[in-house]
């Protein structure tokens, strides 16, 4: 089987799994996600790039809502029409926020870049992760072009079931330096 259809099936797999939680346990699992960012991550940073949750996703924004309060940078990713890609870009109000072109929210077009070294820890979102530090996404590349341009710590954010024992994976696959789960923390090998 190649490498794109293995990954199609595991997609398939995973988003009936994802389905099949009530959202009782999506916001139980979320509450114990973000409690362990709040006790791992936020006092490790100084700049972070958040990702805007989408349904069916951990819900990270009570993280923002707290980093932003307590004065940490935050960036969101911005989707650019014009060259295809997302950019992230500095939030400055979690109430400034706005639908972008895929329904995700993100920051308003006034909100400046963020530098692409700037960022301490960037929370990755993906359908599956593995232990070894690999991650699939959606499909269409958005987020793996991201994480190219941006520098800062890879921390995959996940529930426990997207989390399998090994991924099909290229190359060019962006790697995770940490993943959190409601249940773990996990540091992968190297």
């Amino acid at each position: 089987m190649s490498v794109e259809r293995a990954k199609a099936a595991l997609r398939a797999q995973v988003r009936a799994s994802l389905r099949a939680m009530s959202e009782a346990q999506r916001r139980g699992a979320s509450t114990a996600v973000c409690q362990c960012l709040r006790e791992r991550v936020l006092p490790a940073a100084r700049t972070l790039l958040f990702y805007a949750p989408l349904p069916g996703e951990v819900d990270v924004w009570p993280v923002l809502e707290q980093a932003l309060a307590s004065g940490l940078t935050v960036a969101l990713p911005r989707f650019d029409a014009a060259t295809g890609r997302y950019e992230a870009r500095v939030l400055d109000s979690a109430a400034g926020v706005v639908a972008g072109p895929f329904g995700v929210r993100e920051p308003p077009a006034r909100c400046p870049k963020l530098e692409p070294s700037r960022a301490d820890w960037i929370l990755v979102p993906g359908l599956a992760f593995d232990v070894q530090g690999g991650r699939l996404g959606r499909g269409k590349g958005y987020y793996d072009r991201l994480l190219l341009e941006i520098r800062g710590r890879r921390c995959g954010v996940a529930f426990e079931q997207q989390v399998l024992p090994a991924l099909p994976g290229k190359p060019h696959d962006a790697r995770m330096d940490a993943l959190v789960t409601p249940a773990r923390w996990i540091q992968p090998p190297g």
